[in-house]
This record gives structure tokens, sequence and C-alpha cells, in this order.
């Protein structure tokens, strides 16, 4: 029988995604699952950008240029504007969503055998995306405790070695909610012009920033141009994760032109994602007030309940749509599977995300979930009780 490939072998299951048969295994049960495992939110897409779609009257629905859509592109510098960020639209490659924008980054400034230096808990595909470019993931830890904070500084030039090309972070954080200062940014500046190394920095939430913080891009740090590349999505920001479009942004001209090589590889991003994502620009503030305000509710709602529990504990985030808990459980790899397969609370459970696989060093995370807040109040209200319930039956609780 023919074999699989060593990248294939060591290529990771989603945390988020490998539970799903157990969700449905349960549903068929007549069990309602309460899904807190992945970041789809339940708010409408903007009807702007539905609009778009179901007047395209084209006969035929084309290639685009595998930057994306010279009008689309042009009208995102206007966004990207609102937000003190100056580009031109050849600093633009249109993606399928922000994973083909991080593996086009990746594969462009690094070599197999290469190494990324990543602030753990990260995004979970960020060991999948290195895997797939034959690139090492050298992680960082950051705690609870210190509701996960950028660690010291002196951590990141213990972790550089001749292999080490970049540095990446979410801004806000996926799946901390974390969001880094203005004072932290400037650290990692410093560090990446130090050593020569690339700042890859995935802001795909950046407009969900709570208790009057302020979001602060990598594009800002003076002295970085050359050094920076930012990520970016429609999927969060306009609840339109089907869109599949992103984008990758830099003003580093070599960076760019080699990463359009990948693109015209995979010949162009989705025709009908850019046309609503590009409809979606004209997207009224009113609806960013209303979701920042709802998402802001749900945030205090988990927070607060979670921290009700005897023996949880919960950061209280300042950005995205997702908390990182301590629950006082043995494995919660165990634990999640357990929800889905043996327990119900008046024909109720729960699905979340194991934080085990957003970590990349072995053991770690094992008490921990990931809670996407991303259901309306009365759901989350009573899936926060579900969860009580279930940690107070579960058998391998810790104290």
């Amino acid at each position: 029988m023919p074999s699989i490939s060593t990248k294939g072998k060591t290529m990771p299951e989603s945390p988020i995604r490998k539970l799903v048969p157990y969700a449905e295994a349960a549903k068929k049960r007549g069990v309602k699952v309460y899904h807190l495992n992945i970041g789809q939110p339940d708010i409408k897409t903007p009807e702007v950008a539905l609009d778009a779609i179901r007047n395209y009257n084209e006969k035929v629905v084309q290639y685009s240029h595998s930057a994306g859509n010279a009008s689309y592109r042009e009208k995102l510098t206007n966004y990207y504007k609102t937000k003190n960020i100056h580009i031109t639209s050849d600093e633009i490659i249109v993606t399928a969503g922000a994973s083909e924008a991080i593996l086009f980054a990746i594969q462009s400034i690094m070599d197999p055998g290469d190494e990324i230096i990543i602030p753990e808990p990260f995004y979970a595909n960020y060991n999948g995306f290195a895997i797939n470019s034959g690139v090492t993931v050298h992680p960082i830890k950051s705690d609870i405790e210190g509701s996960f904070a950028l660690p010291p500084i002196a951590e990141f030039e213990k972790a550089v070695n001749e292999k080490t090309k970049a540095i990446m972070v979410c801004n806000p954080n996926n799946p901390t909610g974390y969001l880094y200062s203005e004072e932290e940014l400037s650290t990692l500046k410093d560090i990446a012009l130090k050593h020569d190394l690339y700042l890859i920095a995935d802001e795909v939430y950046r407009e969900f920033v709570y208790d009057g913080n302020t979001h602060h891009s990598v594009m800002n740090l003076k002295g970085l141009e050359q050094h920076s590349i930012l990520i970016d999505s429609v999927s969060k920001r306009y609840s339109a994760c089907g869109f599949r479009i992103g984008c990758m942004i830099s003003k580093n001209k070599e960076v760019m032109s080699t990463a359009m090589k990948f693109a015209q590889a995979r010949l162009s991003p989705p025709s009908f994602g850019q046309i609503a994502s590009e409809a979606a620009l004209e997207t009224p503030q009113e609806y960013f007030n209303e979701v920042l305000n709802e998402y802001l509710d749900r945030r205090n709602v988990v927070v607060e309940m979670i921290n009700k529990i005897p023996g949880a504990f919960c950061p209280n985030p300042k950005g995205a749509f997702y908390v990182v808990a301590r629950l006082p459980i043995d494995d919660s790899d165990r634990f999640c599977r357990w929800l889905l397969e043996d327990f119900n609370y008046e024909k109720q459970t729960v699905m979340l995300a194991p934080a085990s696989g957003f970590y990349s060093t072995e053991g770690s995370g094992k008490d921990e979930v990931r809670i996407s807040y991303v259901l309306n109040l009365t759901d989350l209200a009573a899936s926060m009780k579900v969860l009580e319930e279930a940690l107070k039956v579960y058998p391998g609780k810790t104290n």
C-alpha cells in the first residue's frame, strides 16, 4: 500500500474541529449542543455585501487579477487610511482568507528548516501553516496569571538563533483575546531590528477592542517598514467567514513580488468573495458600533459566570471574541470529549476547544479551554450554566 507523506503524518488535527463527530452524535441523541468551540459569529452579515452577490448579473464569472480586483484593492487603501495605515494598492495581495495570506508570507520569507517565534497560546493553525512550509515554530509561553501578556524581552532574546527569520503575533489575540499595547509592539520592533527579523502581525480582530482601549497596528511602527507584514481578513469584521477573503500587506517590495509568485500559482482569490467584500466596505459605522456593544456584553457574561465557578479562572480580555479559561480538570481534551459523549444537563451540553491545541509546547494547556463568545446572550448564559453543572460531576475534576 502506498505510504503517506511525513508532512501529512505530522500535520496536526484542528483542536477546534476534531470533536465535530462527537457533537453530531450528541445531537442525534436529542442533546442541544452550544457551540463555543469555533469563531463563527451569529452576527448578521451586512446586507450591502449580500446584495452585491444577489445583484450580480455578469454572464461569466471570470478569474480576477492574482493580486485581487484592482477596484477592491483601491477601496481597501481607503479603509486602511481610516485606521491610520497608509498603503498603496500594489502593497496588497488579496487572498483566500487570512490562512492563505499567512502561508504566502511564511513561504516568501522562510526556507525549510528556518524558525519562527510565536508567543503561545496561539491560533492552532499557525502550527499547520509552519508544517506545511517546513518551518519550525519556536514558542514562547505567556501565562494565564499574567492575562497572556507578551513574555519578557529576555525570553525572545534566548529564542533567537541563526535559523530564526520571523516573529509572529495575533493582535488582538486568538485564542486569548489579549490586546498588545503600543509598548509591547515597540519591544517586538526593537527585537526585529536588532536581529534583522520579519514581524508578522495577524490583525483580523482589530475591530473588536473593548473598554476604551486602542488597537495599534504593526504598520504604524516607524522604522520597521521593510520588516513588517500585515495579515488581515473580512471573515470576522463582517461576520462573513464563508467569503474566504483576506489579504497580505507589506511595504517590502521584494516580499510582495515574491508573494505574488505564490498568488499567481494559485491563479486568483474567490470572485464572489471579492465582490461581496468590496461592497462590505460601505457598511455603516452603526453596524460596527452595535456589534462591538453586543460582543462586550457577551464577554462580560462569560467572564463573570466562569469566575463564579469554584476552581475556575478567566482573565478579562481586551479584544477579539475569545477567552482562555482555566478549569478544575485533569485533561482538557478528555473533558471536551466527555462533555459531548457522556454528559448533558437538561438535554443540553457545550462544545469547547481544548486549549492544549493552541500550544506548541507539549503538555501545556491541559487545564485550559478556549471559549468563543459568538452566541446570543441567552444561549451564552445557558451554556455557562451547563458548564458549571458539568464541572460538578466531571470524573476528572481536580479540586
